[in-house]
């Protein structure tokens, strides 16, 4: 363990906890800090340093590397393209680093500039957060069923990408999201709500609090009922984290489980069609 950072050997494995996995690392040999940058170059462009000791040193290396724009993103704009590295320091001569890694956004860490006017809360950074990853979100024409809705940040950012929405949750909502186009709002608990009388959803998105097993067997019975088309759920952990639960979300065949920069003690679970 370094700090953050864990080496495993072996190929690379599925690791939803991990917001970024550095391939095949390597250690450099360093001799002074122009040296260190140098060897770097040689490798690729783009790096991020992983500063968890050696500040001083791990700085002055990095500032003579070109500069990786840390700008927010816009929601809807494509994720960075340029290959990244991660590197840091293990001792005052020697560099960890990994010209490849599994995320494009330093550490995993994706930004975006956020609507501190609209939304009744900071949730609606997960879609952002995971449909910049997927690659997908809903748009005009798909219908969205957003489960354990209230007070609606969901539901809000939902519709602010086009898509129509059913609100499901026995509290209410934010009237200012009540009140937006498209949204109609089902004051009753997600659980009891029968998949027969919702008919098809482009997606059901939930970020429901409940214990994991609880969501397995809501997700279970939607994905039996056939009518749902894409899922994006969170699975809140509440205590000891459900090990054995996860496992059971990352084997639904085509599934995709990860740990987003705004997750806390949660993963997000994902079904595209």
């Amino acid at each position: 363990m370094h700090g953050r950072l864990l080496l495993a050997a072996g190929p690379p494995r599925a690791a939803a906890w991990s917001q970024n996995v550095w391939h095949e690392p390597m250690r450099i040999e360093i001799a002074s800090i122009g040296d260190a940058a140098k060897k770097l170059r040689a490798l690729q462009r783009n790096w991020a340093l992983y500063d968890f000791q050696l500040h001083r040193r791990a700085a002055l290396i990095q500032a003579q590397l070109p500069k990786v724009s840390a700008k927010p993103l816009r929601f809807g704009e494509p994720p960075p393209s340029a290959p990244l590295g991660s590197w840091t320091l293990l001792d005052a001569n020697t560099i960890l680093a990994a010209p490849r890694c599994s995320s494009p956004f330093p550490h995993g860490e994706a930004r975006f500039v956020e609507d501190r006017t609209g939304p009744p809360s900071r949730a609606y950074l997960k879609l952002w957060e995971a449909f910049t990853l997927l690659g997908r979100k809903p748009g005009p024409g798909e219908l969205c069923l957003d489960l354990g809705a209230a007070p609606g940040g969901w539901s809000w950012a939902l519709q602010k990408m086009g898509a129509e929405v059913i609100s499901v949750d026995k509290a209410p909502l934010d009237p200012a999201v009540a009140a937006l186009p498209g949204i109609a709002h089902l004051r009753q608990s997600a659980f009891a709500l029968d998949p027969a009388e919702v008919g098809p959803v482009d997606w059901l998105c939930s970020d429901v609090i409940c214990y994991p097993a609880r969501l397995l067997a809501l997700v279970q019975r939607w994905l039996e009922s056939g009518r749902a088309r894409n899922y994006l759920c969170t699975i809140k952990f509440q205590g000891s984290t459900d090990h054995a639960t996860a496992r059971a979300f990352a084997s639904i065949p085509g599934a995709r489980l990860m740990h987003l920069s705004v997750n806390k003690h949660e993963l997000t679970w994902a079904l595209l069609r």
